[in-house]
Parts: C-alpha cells; structure tokens; sequence
C-alpha cells in the first residue's frame, strides 16, 4: 500500500511538472517601456502575479521600434515560448504574419483583434470607463472646462477621449471639453514633457481636471496639474497613489487580469483563442476609488459614478464607441 502511495505521488508530482514544462510564458510590451506606471505596467503585474502563484518564469521583452516587437514575437516562438502575450495594437500585423508561421503556438494580442484559430484578441470597452471618469470630472470642475491629453493621435485614444467627454457632458451639458494628442507617432507614448506642456496649454485656457491617456507621456501631465493644483485623471493602472490629493481618479483598464487570464487558461489546458472584450459589466474597466482620493470624492460623485455603473450594465446608459464611426456625438 505504502508503495503504491508513493508510486501515485511520484506519478502526480511528474504530471504537475510536465504540466509545467508545457507552459512558457512569454510577454512582448508597447514601446512606451516596462515601467511606464500605465499600460505597459499593468500587463507586468500581470505576468508577475501568475509567476508569483505559480512559480512558473516568463520572459518578456521591451520593444523601442515596431520592427523590434516583430522580432520578439517571432523570436520568442522560434524558442518554445507559449502563450505569447503582445500587448498593443501596433502588434497586429506582426501578430497576424507570426501566428500563421506558428500555427501550434498560442498567442494573445491585447488592444486589437487578430483573427487566426491561435490567436486570443482581448480588447476593452475604453469609452464606458472613460465615461465614468468623465462624469466625475464634469463635477468636481469648478471653471466648467475639463481637458484630455492623449498620446499617439489613433482611434482608439479617440475612443478614450469620446467617452470622457460624453461623461463630463452627462454631469454638465454646457461644460467644454479640450483635446490635444502628443503626437503621431509611437515617441508619443513616452514624452512626458510634450504632455506637460500640452496641460500647462489646458489649464491656461481655464480646464481644471485633465485626464492623461498617454502612457509614460502621462507622467508629464500628472505632475503638471499636482504641481499647478489642479486635478488630474490616470489611466491603465491605478495612478492615484502618484499625487494624493491631486489625482481624482484612475480610469484603470485590467490588462494585467488579460495577461494573467492567458497564463493561467493555457496552465489549466482552457485556453481559448477568440475574441474576449471586456467593459464596466466584466469589470474590465473602472474608475478608481481608494485611500489615495477617497478625500476628492464626493458621496455625490460616487453616487453618481455607481448609478452610471448600473446603467451602462442594464443597457440604459449606452456609451457611444468612437471607433464604431470615427466620430463623437456632442
């Protein structure tokens, strides 16, 4: 019996670590650096939670060009590596071309859709959370002007900014709404004092909340409107621990849960490639409330911000997506 015992605990602990051995992870960031304290970040706390739990490594990579986010993809597959995460649209052809070379590797794309039978696409419903925020900003303005910096001029920024304003506009139909992008290309993402300078614009022109979808580029507009005393908004992960008592709130996005989900499904033999979006319903996006701006946040505000959540979950708030038609209703 003992014998037998021991057979049944070797043979369990030999299919756990082939289990294991099966599972390679691998995550590619956006250009805008690991350490971005948004987009990119949130998707490292991601993997490392999974590493942490599991005890299972993943390698990951940080691109400066999109010819070197090609490269990681391609070379991370060459080795083994899988799942693949990429986390960013500018990986969606690079994606699409690796994945069909690759046809038993599994991947993720994070931001974009990739139609392949291997290929996992996880995007976000952007503009309900950016609505969220938007109406907390629309009523903690005192000048009736509220701003937003995005970082590379593309759709789905716009979508960001789409959805911010119909939220703000929600709280205070006359308000008005300022816009700049830090540029058109991926140096965008990480030029903190363009975006700096773009706010400094903002709150010239009287806008007293500014909310930054800019990556590290955000970095520059927090610290320019905690420096100014004005609020600020972060985005992706949750910012507000940057500048208490200037941040109102964090529109955060759960990359990391898109990351750590991939991991984990392909650990447990569930992985399913496919479309995955995820909104205010999944709890994929959010505005942040905690002890860092808990003292910015009204009863009223959070009243209103739970309301909201409500609404757009029973379908009577319907938060238009910029992206559907390129355009945002005013």
């Amino acid at each position: 019996m003992k014998k037998s015992l021991i057979t049944l605990f070797a043979m369990a602990a030999m299919s756990a670590s082939a289990l294991a051995a099966d599972i390679k992870p691998a995550l590619v960031y956006g250009t805008g650096g690991k350490f971005d304290k948004s987009f990119n970040e949130a998707a490292f706390h991601g993997a490392d939670k999974f590493e942490k739990e599991t005890g299972i490594k993943f390698r990951d990579f940080e691109p400066t060009s999109d010819t070197q986010g090609e490269q990681a993809i391609r070379n991370f597959a060459s080795k083994g590596f899988s799942p693949i995460v990429a986390v960013s649209f500018a990986w969606t052809s690079a994606m699409e071309k690796v994945a069909a070379e690759f046809p038993d590797t599994k991947f993720v794309i994070v931001d974009s859709v990739v139609d392949k039978p291997n290929v996992r696409s996880v995007v976000f419903k952007e503009e309900e959370g950016s609505y969220l925020v938007g109406l907390m900003a629309g009523m903690a303005s005192k000048s009736g002007k509220v701003s937003f910096v995005g970082g590379m001029d593309i759709p789905l920024i716009r979508k960001f900014e789409c959805g911010y304003e119909q939220g703000a506009r929600a709280a205070n139909p006359k308000i008005e709404v300022l816009q700049n992008m830090v540029g058109t290309t991926g140096a965008a993402w990480n030029d903190p004092v363009r975006a700096g300078e773009l706010t400094k614009n903002q709150m010239d022109q009287g806008s007293d909340v500014i909310y930054a979808a800019a990556g590290a580029s955000g970095m520059g507009v927090l610290q320019t409107a905690a420096d100014a005393k004005k609020f600020s908004i972060g985005v992706d992960s949750n910012q507000n621990y940057l500048h208490p008592g200037s941040v109102l709130t964090s529109m955060v996005k759960r990359v990391d849960l898109a990351v750590y989900n991939a991991y984990a499904d392909a650990k447990a033999d569930k992985f399913k490639p496919g479309l995955e979006v995820l909104g205010v319903k999944e709890d994929g996006v959010s505005a942040a409330i905690d002890d860092n701006n808990k003292a910015l946040v009204t009863p009223e505000m959070k009243a209103a911000v739970d309301k909201a959540k409500a609404d757009i979950i029973a379908g009577t708030i319907k938060v238009h997506d910029y992206m559907k038609d390129n355009s945002c209703p005013k």
